[in-house]
């Protein structure tokens, strides 16, 4: 894990999902302090980081936030945390801290388990960009 930046935050979405690919291009186009980086679930690292912070691929059906080793965050919290790293109206969201968190991730479970039927599924990972390329390990 050493060769991840200390200094970002790492988003680990699932590369195959519209829903998520939208997702992951909506916080680059918002991200002006530069704070996230991108990996796949699906990718070498992306399973190298979810077995490092001890999480079970197989059971997760989430947007994990890993930020260098100090902490990860997963489903709604995982959501709130980004927005509030994005500053402005987004940071808003961290209003749904007053939600007990089971309820939020009920919700959360609940887009996340239709996503496929209502945006759709990629027959495999996208690639960036030469532009965005930087944005992903």
């Amino acid at each position: 894990m050493q060769h991840l930046p200390n200094n970002k935050k790492i988003i680990l979405f699932d590369g195959a999902c519209n829903l998520c690919n939208g997702a992951v291009h909506f916080i680059i186009k918002h991200d002006k302090k530069d704070v996230f980086r991108f990996v796949a679930l699906q990718s070498d690292l992306g399973k190298e980081i979810c077995n490092y912070i001890g999480v079970d691929q197989t059971k997760i059906d989430s947007i994990i936030l890993f930020n260098s080793g100090v902490a990860y965050y997963y489903k709604s919290s995982a959501v709130i945390e980004i927005a509030s790293d994005l500053g402005g109206i987004y940071s808003l969201l961290s209003i749904f801290k007053i939600f007990p968190e089971k309820l939020r991730n009920y919700v959360y479970d609940y887009i996340a388990k239709n996503r496929y039927k209502w945006y759709g599924k990629k027959e495999s990972c996208m690639i960036p960009t030469p532009e965005l390329k930087a944005k992903f390990l």
